[in-house]
């Protein structure tokens, strides 16, 4: 169940990372309040979810998850680079997520 909780934390944590993007520097209201709520959940959730999981695995997989999740984000809706080495590298990320997960008894 941690590991559920600690995925969800990092999909809010792409969510805010995202949701930065759109406050304008945290001058439009509702942007920044989904983004600052987003940031609160991500952060709250992985400290549940670090209750039984190790702290740099926990947070290792937090941060690698909106990493992924933003740059994946940032191609698709602010049409960022995706070339080859970029996309490389993301799934380098994503082998050591599951490298994490796979390491853990």
């Amino acid at each position: 169940m941690d590991w559920i909780i600690l995925v969800v934390a990092g999909v809010l944590e792409v969510g805010w990372a995202i949701g930065l993007k759109y406050t304008a520097g945290l001058a439009r209201l509702w942007p920044t309040v989904w983004t600052v709520l987003a940031m609160i959940l991500s952060v709250g959730l992985l400290g549940i979810a670090m209750k039984s999981l190790p702290v740099g695995t926990a947070y290792a997989v937090w941060v690698g998850i909106g990493a992924i999740g933003t740059a994946v984000m940032g191609i698709v809706l602010f049409d960022e680079p995706a070339n080859l080495l970029r996309l490389l590298s993301l799934l380098l990320i994503f082998a050591g997520i599951v490298g994490l997960k796979l390491s853990m008894p």
